[in-house]
């Protein structure tokens, strides 16, 4: 590799890094807002709600990387251009596979990335993220009791508590049992908190009251504790085990699911479906360094305005990119359909090759020439008309 290439991967590295840490950080966000209140109703801490959120990354990354490579050529590219790179590359007898051998260098690797991502790390932290999700909803405290409501759990079993906070420590606790068919108690605390211990799941209740009021007959007597424990075990739902849906299914379980598994007996087209996007989504990477360069690769002077090229780099990836998702949607596991899944970005590579052989041989369309002068004589125009307003407004 030589010193022009070395420098034009540097520089895609690092345009690269940048721009998939912002999409991903941005996608990310939207999605951890959506369990946030199913986290942190389990008294989670923010490292541990941030732990359990991050498990959907690898999945977002497989989304995201193919537009983060574009952003990055383009920049890359663009400040090539602009620079005047390209053309002392050109001027020096540099042909322009120089510049495209470290795009494909670059976008290969990008490849990979993103197909390690979809067929081992995506799955597997989404199938993680759905364990714990499925361990959450089975906790009572997090989805039974409710700050400031009264929630019965079961006939003749009533919770209420005031607040809960961050560490799990319920406050304001009111418990209010009639399941005995002789006597009705209730019990105050001031704070109580949720242990395992001995295979049992016990509410531990602070400095409170023990009413026992005879359902027929009798007084009222009041006992005072400092600590009391109440068994919920018995009122604790079984967790079980959590269904996990084609995303979140290995790509070996994927090719060879068990004999006994409901779920993919009963939704085959899904599995299939799911293993042909997992192995055609990294192929977009390659396809939009293709693109991009057959928009950008070509030297150009000041006459020749990249701002057009950039606008058609970017429609052609969205199109691309748009009809991957369109067919993904309409293909529903039809093995006719599934193998559009993969003509979509090759054929995106192929066009962009041919275009790129073709302006190497300078078979250029000459509308597309005059297009561009066209536009970049209307943008001079308008610059120089807001210029010249801005100065006769300073005079």
């Amino acid at each position: 590799m030589n010193t022009i290439e070395r420098y034009i991967i540097r520089r895609t590295v690092y345009a690269f890094t940048l721009t998939i840490a912002a999409m991903t950080g941005v996608v990310w966000a939207t999605q951890a807002l959506r369990q946030l209140d199913l986290v942190t109703s389990k008294g989670q801490t923010i490292v541990q709600f941030i732990g359990i959120t991050m498990l959907a990354l690898p999945f977002l990354i497989v989304i995201v990387a193919p537009f983060a490579l574009m952003i990055a050529l383009i920049l890359v590219l663009n400040a090539l251009s602009g620079d005047s790179e390209l053309i002392v590359i050109d001027a020096s007898g540099g042909s322009r596979f120089l510049v495209l051998k470290p795009v494909l260098i670059f976008s290969f690797l990008a490849m990979l990335l993103t197909a390690s991502m979809s067929l081992y790390f995506a799955p597997m932290g989404l199938a993680q993220l759905r364990t714990e999700i499925t361990r959450v909803r089975a906790d009572l405290v997090a989805n039974i009791v409710k700050p400031g409501r009264f929630i019965t759990v079961e006939s003749g079993l009533t919770f209420h508590i005031r607040n809960r906070t961050g560490k799990g420590t319920l406050d304001g606790l009111l418990l209010h049992d009639t399941r005995d068919e002789e006597t009705a108690f209730t019990y105050q605390a001031d704070t109580g908190q949720i242990v395992e211990a001995a295979d049992r799941t016990l509410l531990i209740m602070q400095n409170g009251t023990i009413q026992r009021r005879p359902k027929q007959e009798g007084d009222i007597s009041i006992v005072r504790f400092q600590s009391y424990a109440f068994d919920l075990s018995n009122l604790i739902p079984e967790a079980g085990e959590p269904v996990f849906k084609a995303s979140e299914r290995t790509t070996a379980n994927l090719m060879a699911p068990a004999r006994n598994d409901a779920y993919a007996l009963k939704n085959p087209e899904k599995l299939t479906q799911e293993l042909h996007e997992r192995i055609s989504q990294p192929l977009y990477c390659l396809s939009f360094g293709l693109i991009v360069f057959a928009f950008l690769g070509k030297a150009r002077t000041t006459r020749q305005g990249r701002g057009l090229a950039v606008l058609g780099a970017i429609c052609a990836c969205i199109l691309l990119r748009t009809t991957g998702f369109g067919v993904t949607a309409v293909s529903g596991g039809a093995t006719a359909l599934l193998s559009l899944l993969y003509l979509v970005p090759v054929i995106g590579g192929v066009l962009a090759i041919i275009s790129i052989f073709r302006e190497q041989r300078g078979a250029e369309h000459k509308w597309l020439s005059a297009l561009q002068h066209h536009v970049q004589d209307r943008i001079d125009a308008l610059i120089d008309r807001l210029s010249g307003r801005k100065t006769g407004g300073a005079a």
